[in-house]
């Protein structure tokens, strides 16, 4: 099920996203009945087959997007945030004593069959590429990725999960989580995974607004759920939004922000939450 939100800051609409529910790029075979829902499972693509041909026709699809991205004045923009005062000093407070954040892409999504996909690569490429502060290696996983969409990451220095995490994991050292337009469930989980200050203080986490689920009202049970987590954290989140210039990155965009998680005098992370 979707609840729909208004957007305040654009003409489009924002959608709390379960699931259940496939999405452009994520497209998901049902799952047997009785078989979890949250579970971290071992993974292997569907499609075991290395094409040559797809793979070259990709990486011209690739090429494409990281030029047009480059060239964009969105990315001038996204930038210039990500070296602001602002943004820079919470990134440094992520890192502490370490040099870099690892970054984990979770839920990618088909970088072969949709260009909203391609332009969420190429930004953590061309991150990469421009601040040292990112780790050599990103982590990538989606269970829709293909045999040559993984053996095409894996070309680009990329690290194709062999384990579907649930966006579980524990952030024991400095990481970047590169989440946009995840399921609300994969946030919640990642939260609750790490729902202690010494761990979330160790999170740079670019995704949906967490913002937009607070303001979002809802009666119906599975998104309340979903959400309750992201809006108890709220508390102890400080949020960037970006701007989305261009209707060329809105699909691939919107709604999207940069958070970063610290307690402070008046904020301190709820003791407990019921999942």
């Amino acid at each position: 099920m979707e609840t729909t939100v208004k957007n305040s800051s654009s003409d489009g609409e924002w959608k709390v996203v379960l699931p259940s529910k496939g999405r452009q790029g994520r497209r998901r075979k049902p799952k047997p009945k009785g078989q979890a829902e949250e579970e971290e499972q071992p993974w292997k693509s569907d499609d075991l087959e290395i094409d040559p041909q797809r793979q070259a026709r990709l990486k011209q699809k690739m090429e494409i997007s990281l030029k047009k991205i480059e060239s964009s004045s969105f990315y001038t923009t996204f930038l210039e945030q990500l070296k602001s005062p602002e943004v820079s000093n919470q990134i440094r407070l992520v890192l502490g004593s370490e040099t870099q954040l690892q970054m984990v892409m979770y839920g990618i999504g088909s970088i072969e069959s949709y260009e909203s996909p391609r332009f969420q690569l190429s930004i953590a490429i061309l991150m990469k590429r421009e601040f040292d502060w990112v780790g050599d290696n990103i982590e990538v996983f989606d269970p829709v990725l293909s045999a040559t969409e993984s053996s095409y990451l894996e070309s680009l220095g990329c690290s194709v999960l062999s384990v579907n995490e649930q966006a579980r994991r524990e952030a024991l050292k400095p990481t970047l989580f590169f989440m946009p337009h995840c399921e609300a469930n994969l946030y919640s989980n990642l939260l609750q995974a790490n729902w202690r200050m010494d761990r979330l203080s160790k999170i740079a986490l670019f995704g949906n607004s967490f913002q937009m689920y607070e303001e979002q009202v809802s009666f119906d049970a599975e998104v309340i759920c979903a959400t309750k987590r992201i809006i108890a954290a709220q508390r102890v989140t400080s949020e960037f939004a970006i701007e989305t210039e261009s209707d060329d990155y809105f699909a691939a965009f919107h709604d999207s922000s940069w958070h970063f998680f610290s307690s402070g005098i008046d904020s301190e992370l709820p003791l407990f939450v019921s999942d």
